[in-house]
């Protein structure tokens, strides 16, 4: 369909509130990018901006190669969903899908095929001639979903499409999203949101926005694997990364640290002997902390709090030492009477990670 490009990118309010700085960006044709980060980042005035809907300060968009910056939202060949259905309550579905393309004065042929089409694909046509009062939460975003279909657009934009929906209606119309992507694989979509899960499953690629700038761009696996930074680190995964501070005694291809807390971390990340004595932060998810009675450890403490999730269970602990940062691990399987024991935890030195000055060392500047 479309690719963007997005060069040196801002947008200030007024001559004061500046909230983004120099997003560059290149999104290939049929791309499913998802734009994350904590609330007031940007993200949904950034999708706004590749509307149309709010104007760009500074910088360049381009779509297939032409500049956007002044075109209007109708002309840039772009179709939005908003988290709000916006459905019009006295239309049917049928008319609602319809109604953009009697505007642009399609033949009722090309009407009625296109939005038959839409039907299909999302399921909708045993409720075409339906008022959006009849329909459940998930059956309005469809609705939504294939208004932008049948306007056969180069970029569909999602605004948190599902975050109004309740968590069984947000599960299933996910899935229905990623299967809308799968039949229609040259399609270029930017979906915002805030939700980790939506962001790890539907994206080709996600970016994080972070301090009026992207932090990191990356494919799921490599935002969750090889995290740039500490933001990235704690932001991507839930329970967040813990951070656990202390100090190189060790270099080379594995590196050796000595916990500020206590205990000993491993870690594959290679160091220099320059880097011999240099405070770090190690990273270890919750995921990745293990009970161990054995050296090296990485943490000693007691458990405060146990989650039982039933799949997993959560231990918060408090630390031994007042110097040691509070952990969290999360361990796979139903663990009872642990509330109240100490215990030490190890983690896999392929599973550690490095940060200096927020930065991992992964990768050097």
């Amino acid at each position: 369909m479309a690719d963007l490009k997005l060069t040196d990118v801002a947008k200030t309010y007024g001559n004061a509130v500046n909230v983004l700085n120099d997003i560059n960006l290149d999104i290939e044709t049929g791309e499913l990018i998802v734009f994350v980060g904590p609330s007031g980042c940007g993200k949904s005035t950034l999708l706004r901006m590749i509307a149309g809907l709010e104007t760009i300060s500074g910088g360049e968009l381009l779509i297939d190669g032409e500049r956007m910056n002044d075109v209007p939202p109708a002309q840039r060949g772009i179709a939005m969903v908003f988290q709000s259905y916006a459905l019009y309550p006295h239309m049917t579905v049928r008319d609602n899908m319809a109604f953009a393309l009697k505007l642009a004065k399609k033949t009722p042929k090309e009407i009625d095929d296109a939005v038959n089409h839409a039907a299909r694909v999302l399921q909708l046509e045993d409720y075409l001639d339906r008022l959006p009062k009849a329909l459940s939460g998930g059956q309005r975003q469809r609705v939504a979903i294939g208004r932008s279909i049948v306007r056969d657009p180069k970029v569909y934009l999602f605004d948190e499409p599902l975050s109004n929906l309740d968590a069984s209606l947000r599960v299933a119309t996910r899935i229905e999203i990623a299967q809308l992507k799968e039949s229609m694989p040259n399609s270029t979509m930017i979906y915002v949101t805030h939700d980790q899960v939506e962001a790890m499953t539907l994206a080709s690629r996600i970016v994080v926005l972070a301090n009026k700038g992207i932090a990191q761009v990356g494919t799921p696996l490599e935002l969750y694997e090889r995290p740039e930074n500490e933001f990235v680190a704690q932001f991507i995964g839930s329970p967040a990364m813990n951070l656990l501070p202390g100090k190189i005694t060790k270099t080379g291809s594995q590196t050796e640290v000595s916990l500020d807390g206590g205990g000993t971390v491993l870690s594959d990340v290679p160091t220099t002997d320059a880097q011999a004595g240099l405070g770090v932060n190690v990273g270890v998810r919750p995921e990745d902390m293990v009970p161990t009675e054995s050296d090296p450890y990485v943490f000693e403490g007691r458990v405060n709090i146990v989650e039982a999730l039933g799949e997993v269970t959560q231990l918060y602990f408090e630390p031994v030492s007042k110097d040691a940062a509070p952990v969290i691990a999360k361990l796979a399987g139903i663990h009872q009477g642990l509330r109240g024991q100490s215990l030490r935890l190890a983690a896999p030195a392929a599973k550690t990670h490095l940060f200096a000055q927020g930065r991992s060392l992964l990768y050097p500047v």
